[in-house]
């Protein structure tokens, strides 16, 4: 039934729009939680670098030179060798990505919901169908980011590449764009797709799966309530079988974006992302595809007590009350 204009007007902002205002809303709590946990994500990916065996065909002396270092090592020498506040390098592409991300994959999760899947005749929604959706509303809303993501994995590793005595390559984050522009044009902006988004649906159904199961069982099973508590050991649940899943296509996407390339855009060290994986396990054994293990975790867990909770579980209890 349309409601009136008069009355149309004189509704709040968030029911003339609903979709709009979710996406803003969901764009704003991405940004407060990127840049509480942006460390841990530095750190991961300065982690995910260490010891590439693919260097070596380019002559480069840095996987050899560079001893290995834990997250801890790793966060101080940040701060010893860079500053502090380089604990926050790359967090403004990383906060546009996020944007992206949140939002699109919010409303195409919506759109799913209520277009593709509808509720089952008993009027509720069904878990197979919120993991469905998730991992394809992930995907979508992570190929949008990809530019985002390309840009921000390339700035986190440049105050590495200055204490190595290499040239920096970006001045800022919108040379930054401009630069992988002029070189690969739009596909360049895209580089490191396949594995980023083999991520992101990985771990849209490692969060989705287990965060909703972990919970119930906790309130069913044990004296703990629906509260705070609940939700936190959800999270670090969620989160550890997240990045069980997610870490390797992480590792590789990451590699693919930070490998230096031709004139022409053109990655130097690998041909894909199944030749990345091959080389990595070949030259450094499968364990280098959980580099960057732990971090990921922490900030998963984190991420997830926000997103999940709000997410996934308003979305399906907005059905349920209908």
């Amino acid at each position: 039934m349309s409601v009136p204009e008069d009355e149309e007007r004189l509704l709040p902002l968030a029911q003339r729009w609903p979709r709009a205002s979710k996406f803003l809303l969901s764009g704003c709590a991405a940004t407060v939680a990127e840049l509480a946990t942006f460390p841990l994500d530095l750190i991961k990916t300065r982690l995910q670098m260490q010891g590439e065996a693919a260097l070596a065909r380019l002559g480069d002396s840095a996987r050899e030179s560079a001893p290995y270092r834990g997250m801890v090592r790793t966060a101080l020498g940040i701060i010893q060798e860079e500053g502090f506040l380089k604990l926050w390098q790359g967090v403004t592409p990383a906060i546009y990505r996020h944007i992206v991300y949140s939002g699109g994959r919010m409303v195409t999760y919506e759109h799913l919901r209520e277009v593709v899947f509808g509720k089952s005749e008993d009027k509720h929604y069904p878990l197979w169908k919120s993991v469905i959706g998730g991992m394809m509303a992930g995907v979508v809303g992570q190929f949008l980011a990809n530019p985002t993501d390309l840009v921000k994995v390339q700035m986190q590793m440049e105050g590495k590449r200055k204490l190595e005595g290499k040239p920096l390559r970006f001045r800022g984050v919108h040379h930054a764009f401009a630069k992988i522009l002029s070189e690969g044009g739009i596909r360049g902006l895209w580089a490191g797709w396949v594995p980023n988004i083999q991520r992101a649906a990985l771990v849209n159904m490692g969060d989705l799966t287990t965060y909703d199961t972990v919970k119930h069982y906790l309130v069913l099973n044990t004296p703990l309530e629906d509260n705070i508590m609940t939700h936190g050991l959800s999270s670090l649940c969620s989160g550890l079988v997240a990045s069980i899943l997610a870490t390797p296509a992480d590792v590789i996407k990451s590699r693919i974006m930070n490998q230096p390339r031709d004139k022409q855009g053109r990655g130097l060290l690998y041909k894909s992302s199944t030749d990345c994986l091959i080389q990595a396990v070949q030259g450094e054994g499968f364990m280098s595809l959980y580099k960057g293990f732990l971090p990921s975790w922490l900030r998963m867990a984190a991420v997830i007590v926000n997103s999940s909770r709000n997410h996934c579980e308003g979305l399906i209890k907005a059905d349920e009350d209908a």
